[in-house]
């Protein structure tokens, strides 16, 4: 049974550990507001990219760029984006279990090998305990996030694509919506999708004047549209990440609030039942001392 002592030192860890949560809820709220500006401004330079790409594609495009050509699947890489640092929820173990999934469902037939290329340190801690297959691992990127960390990534899958090393490049990611939301993500990256046609079934074109070419700018622009996509990702996920951990330490802060109210009940019922215990011990002695 625990003693007066006991319950006091417990209530003096629980304030401590509320502090600490509370400063990194803090932290986590100003590089949340950091984090939010650079997704807002990433975005529309990366939807606007790849609509341009998509006014641009012609069928013949489609047919000669091996980037857009679907061929059959023997190797996929999956990308699977997670947070360098833990405290943040289930951000992580959300993408790690839908990775997880995806390999066991997704990855069926017998010809098909995987890859993994681990961004964060979180998931490639766990996919390596656990002997999964690691094509590449960039851990601590998100401690200093950088636009060559998504150029070079994009280089690097773009050129073992072409070697024919990977037939499918898929990313999975949490998506920043809210501050209390954030959406897993799974997305083809290469082969690139296809643009949607329209009712007459071509592809929605605009009426540009082009210079040099259709054919060159088009070509130009499909890896500016990757690393952007890419880019975009790891901003996604920063975000998500900081809005997570604000979440996180926000509850545990109100949790802590609240044990230390328990405490304190508990704390105080006691002390009052052993000062009770204590008065009647010497009202009990007062009264043997007068009738002897």
């Amino acid at each position: 049974m625990a003693t007066l002592r006991d319950i006091k030192l417990r209530i003096k860890g629980v304030k401590s550990t509320q502090q600490i949560t509370k400063a990194m809820k803090m932290v986590a709220a100003a590089k949340l507001r950091r984090a939010t500006e650079a997704i807002l401004n990433a975005r529309p330079y990366s939807k606007k990219i790849s609509t341009l790409l998509s006014h641009l594609v012609t069928e013949e495009d489609r047919g000669l760029n091996p980037l857009f050509l679907q061929r059959e699947v023997k190797n996929i890489a999956i990308v699977v984006v997670t947070a360098d640092r833990g405290l943040c929820g289930a951000f992580n173990t959300n993408i790690i279990k839908e990775a997880a999934r995806y390999i066991y469902e997704e990855v069926k037939s017998p010809n098909e090998n995987y890859l993994l290329y681990c961004l964060g340190k979180k998931g490639s801690d766990y996919f390596r305990k656990r002997n999964y297959n690691i094509g590449q691992t960039y851990p601590g990127i998100f401690s200093q996030l950088d636009y060559a960390t998504a150029q070079n990534l994009v280089n690097e899958l773009i050129d073992k694509y072409l070697d024919s090393t990977i037939d499918k490049v898929i990313l999975i990611f949490n998506e920043f919506k809210s501050i209390i939301q954030q959406k897993i993500v799974v997305e083809q990256f290469l082969p690139i999708a296809p643009p949607e046609k329209d009712n007459s079934g071509k592809y929605e074109t605009a009426n540009y004047i082009l210079e040099p070419d259709q054919k060159s700018i088009f070509n130009y622009l499909i890896p500016k549209h990757l690393k952007a996509q890419m880019w975009r990702v790891l901003l996604e996920s920063n975000a998500s990440e900081f809005a997570a951990r604000m979440t996180a330490m926000d509850n545990a802060t109100t949790n802590a609030k609240e044990l230390i109210r328990t405490l304190s009940l508990t704390y105080n019922s006691k002390r009052q039942a052993a000062i009770t215990t204590e008065i009647l011990e010497i009202v009990s002695g007062a009264n043997a001392l007068k009738e002897s």
